[in-house]
């Protein structure tokens, strides 16, 4: 078992459920990511069905604190709904994986404005 993948979907699960209602987009790019890795599906219905605590996060590359972090980004955005309590998860995210706070708001304001590559870049130079 991927444990890195599996930290990943388990925060993504964390974060479809702060605002009380797990979309059903939410579910499906979890699900769709949980594939792209080869990670089990009933690997991640038992995360979904029993989410785990998250642990530190401080052991990840800058690659992966970033992929992370934008995973979260995209899952907000991806039921075109953005609740305050996701905002305030994301930011506790960003928190345990070394960035500051402020990275979430500039990640939300330009998430469809920079290509990928630049947002990486920008977050890892102003924000880490």
């Amino acid at each position: 078992m991927d444990i890195v993948t599996q930290k990943q979907l388990n925060i993504l699960i964390r974060l479809a459920e702060a605002d009380k209602h797990f979309a059903q987009a939410e579910r499906d790019m979890i699900l769709q990511i949980a594939r792209e890795r080869n990670f089990s599906e009933v690997d991640v219905q038992r995360l979904i069905r029993n989410p785990e605590p998250i642990d530190s996060l401080g052991a990840l590359s800058n690659d992966q604190k970033f992929e992370y972090l934008i995973g979260c980004i995209q899952l907000i955005f991806i039921d075109h709904k953005v609740f305050e309590s996701e905002l305030i998860f994301a930011k506790s995210i960003a928190i345990k994986l070394g960035f500051r706070k402020s990275v979430v708001e500039f990640l939300i304001d330009n998430f469809d404005k920079k290509p990928h590559a630049e947002l990486k870049s920008m977050v890892l130079l102003e924000y880490l």
